[in-house]
């Protein structure tokens, strides 16, 4: 018998031997089950009824993704660690809010609705919504990174961690946030990107851990997933948001054009490096709580 071919098999890199003797696990029903309930109420029922509905569609969103990472891989975010997983909703609201903050200067995107409520209100029940922004993208690289299109990756660019190229991310975010604050109109697009190149960095001079780590070898395995599951949620987003009340809607200059849903087809690619920071961002605060090298999303 291998047994190198054994162990590897138990620890759920996808093979379909192992995958065949794994079932779906029950908190990803209970996903499945929230979504088919959540779902037809947020678009059907008639008033402010998003406000109460968001939260447990997209709780079901991430317990049914989580279900079939595990199922997947024989691991996943709840099963690996309920208590980190909690963690993942509560960090989330923060990180969502930074955005919400810097969008008081672009003026992307607004809320139809929201004077429907006070602004404690709104406040609150905003906060709850934002705490599956995390999780959900998380649990969606994670389902994402089990597949072979993603696991056989070749290398590719090498991008370095030494001090001069992590200098130079680093000013490079600080001036692309200062140039989207000062002309938002022309530099809005870099809101997706400045916080990471900002907080990369700061990982590595850290000793935090950093998607660096794999790019310095050319391995883009981590990043590719990131991408896949960021666009995967971010469809999920924008057709769940697209029938509810209150919803989003975008003004985005220069590319309002071929929507799908209310997003513009372009701005699809927001998606992409949005990933990378809620993963620098993410890790970061795990390096300041005193966890430096948690390797607890795996990816």
């Amino acid at each position: 018998m291998d047994v190198a071919r054994v162990e590897r098999q138990a620890q759920g890199k996808g093979y379909p031997e192992t995958r065949s003797r794994r079932s779906f696990p029950a908190w990803g029903w209970v996903g499945l089950a929230l979504i088919a309930v959540m779902w037809p109420l947020n678009w059907l029922l008639e008033g402010t009824r998003t406000v109460w509905l968001f939260f447990p569609l997209w709780l079901g969103y991430c317990l049914a993704m989580d279900g079939l990472a595990y199922l997947r891989k024989g691991t996943s975010l709840a099963a690996r660690s309920p208590r980190a997983y909690v963690g993942l909703f509560l960090i989330s609201v923060p990180v969502w809010w930074l955005f919400e903050l810097i969008n008081l200067r672009t003026q992307n995107w607004s809320y139809l609705g929201v004077e429907e409520f006070t602004p404690l209100a709104f406040f609150l029940f905003s906060s709850v919504c934002f705490s599956v922004v995390v999780p959900a993208v998380f649990a969606s690289a994670e389902f994402f990174s089990s597949f072979d299109f993603i696991r056989r990756a070749k290398p590719w660019l090498v991008i370095r961690t030494d001090r001069k190229t992590t200098l130079a991310f680093f000013l490079a975010g600080w001036v692309m946030l200062a140039l989207l604050l000062a002309w938002p109109v022309y530099f809005y697009p870099f809101v997706w990107i400045a916080v990471f190149f900002i907080t990369e960095p700061v990982n590595v001079w850290l000793g935090n851990r950093s998607l660096g780590e794999a790019t310095n070898q050319g391995d883009w395995r981590p990043v590719l997933s990131l991408f896949c599951g960021a666009l995967l949620t971010g469809f999920f987003w924008e057709m769940w948001n697209f029938y509810s009340y209150p919803k989003w809607v975008y003004q985005v200059p220069g590319v309002g054009f071929f929507k799908i849903f209310e997003m513009p087809l372009l701005g699809y690619g927001g998606y992409l490096p949005f990933a990378l920071e809620l993963f620098s961002i993410y890790h970061l605060w795990l390096g300041l709580t005193g966890q430096k090298r948690s390797t607890y999303v795996e990816i």
